[in-house]
C-alpha cells in the first residue's frame, strides 16, 4: 500500500512540531502570569507597578515574533 508523501512525517519533523508547541505553551503561561501579576498589583492600588508589568509583557510579545507568528528557519 502506497502512502501520500504529504501524510508522511518524519520523527525529526514531529520533534520540531512538539518543540514548537512546548515553546508556545511556555510563552502563553508567561503572558498569563504577567496578566495575573498586573491585575493583582492594580487591585492593591499599585498602578505604576502594574503598568511596568504590562510594559514587560508587551516587550516580550514584540521580542517573540518567532513564537507568535513563526519565522523562517
Amino acid at each position: 500500500m502506497s502512502t501520500i508523501p504529504e501524510q508522511q512525517t518524519s520523527s525529526q519533523e514531529l520533534a520540531a512540531m512538539v518543540s514548537e508547541l512546548e515553546q508556545a505553551e511556555a510563552y502563553e503561561v508567561t503572558l498569563r502570569q504577567r496578566i495575573i501579576d498586573a491585575r493583582d498589583q492594580l487591585a492593591a492600588g499599585h498602578t505604576s507597578i502594574a503598568l511596568s508589568i504590562l510594559n514587560t509583557a508587551i516587550n516580550d510579545i514584540d521580542s517573540a515574533t518567532d513564537v507568535v507568528a513563526g519565522s523562517p528557519r
